[in-house]
């Protein structure tokens, strides 16, 4: 597939039709002919002119005929060309901005933050709001703190810089006493804050393996304690809202797809590394359509994401998923502002921690 960049052999007649080709298909769904076209491009041009621009711009890849006597579709080389020919860069709409600022002011408790957020992209866009959730083990410690529960059970809870809690309760083999878990939890915190909860833990391993044979008794229980309550943290996971509405998507008139489309919500351990793979590091907008990532592909979707996180770290990935027809001028400013405004909320939060 060729590399999507616009070609400077696209004449602006060129461009003009495949734009209006494109955006026909996004509102329609339905392949566009030379007819269509020429009814409402408002360039004057014959039906036969357009039709045969339409058939240079399918041999140069911008465009497909599903069938000999079907109008044309965008291909994803034809969208990747029209969203880089949104000049100037679109927008976030006044209503978008306000609606979304409205759902993030500055703080709040991050777990409720990245909820309401894959919540409002499926409402804004009546498509697939999705959002990862980072690995408790891989943000970084600010507390650790341990309640002692009955007999030999004890509830340790974990915060992250960036306001994620973790809480999780753990056995030990015998029971400890408060003044024990409390200097745990001191020693933890003072030593360890600022690490990732998955460097804490080996950190935490290699102590125990290097002071084994010289240890003290209250030592030793800080070590056991501290190790159990790192040991094992969740890992990554991919809150979906929003499915309901995209069934009602022609596109999924195909019981099959729809079976495909549930077995990758299914998996939520592959989503992440999938997510992962396709949105690298750094700011900016990502678009992933069709035939370019497994989790687009065999569903004809597309993916409009971006990261989010604190100052300190990013933390997941935030984006929309749904047909490949989607309304790019709208979702992908949509898309990067709310990142921007999550990712703000959740930096005035870390910001109130400290």
């Amino acid at each position: 597939m060729p590399t999507p960049t616009l070609h400077e052999a696209l004449t602006p007649r060129d461009l003009e039709i495949l734009r209006d080709v494109v955006r026909s298909f996004i509102l329609t769904g339905v392949p566009v002919s030379s007819r269509a076209v020429s009814k409402h491009s408002g360039m004057g041009l014959s039906a036969a002119t357009i039709r045969n621009t339409m058939a240079d711009l399918e041999e140069a890849g911008y465009l497909s005929q599903p069938h000999t006597s079907a109008g044309r579709v965008p291909t994803e080389f034809g969208y990747h060309s029209y969203i880089e020919s949104l000049s100037p860069a679109p927008r976030i709409s006044p209503e978008d901005k306000l609606r979304i600022d409205e759902h993030f002011p500055f703080g709040g408790e991050s777990e409720e933050l990245v909820g309401r957020a894959s919540q409002l992209l499926a409402e804004l866009t009546q498509q697939i709001g999705m959002i990862m959730v980072p690995a408790i083990g891989d943000t970084i410690l600010k507390t650790l703190t341990l309640v002692p529960l009955s007999g030999a059970r004890v509830l340790c809870v974990i915060v992250s810089s960036s306001g994620f809690v973790d809480s999780k309760m753990i056995e030990l083999d015998s029971p400890a006493s408060p003044e024990d878990l409390v200097a745990a939890s001191n020693y933890v915190t003072t030593h360890f804050a600022g690490m990732t909860l998955r460097q804490a833990r080996d950190h935490l391993l290699a102590l125990m393996a290097e002071e084994r044979a010289q240890v003290d008794r209250w030592l030793a229980t800080t070590l056991a304690v501290a190790q159990r309550a790192l040991d094992d943290v969740h890992g990554a996971d991919v809150l979906v809202e929003g499915t309901s509405g995209v069934l009602t998507q022609p596109e999924l008139a195909d019981v099959r797809r729809v079976r495909r489309l549930v077995e990758k919500f299914n998996d939520r351990a592959q989503l992440v590394q999938v997510l992962n793979r396709l949105i690298s590091g750094g700011r900016g907008v990502r678009v992933v359509i069709g035939e370019e990532s497994e989790l687009t592909s065999d569903v004809d979707f597309s993916l409009v994401a971006t990261t989010y996180g604190t100052e300190e770290q990013e933390l997941g990935k935030v984006g929309v998923f749904g047909p490949s027809r989607m309304n790019y001028r709208r979702v992908i400013p949509l898309v990067e502002y709310l990142g921007e405004r999550l990712s703000q909320a959740l930096q005035s939060t870390a910001s109130g921690l400290r």
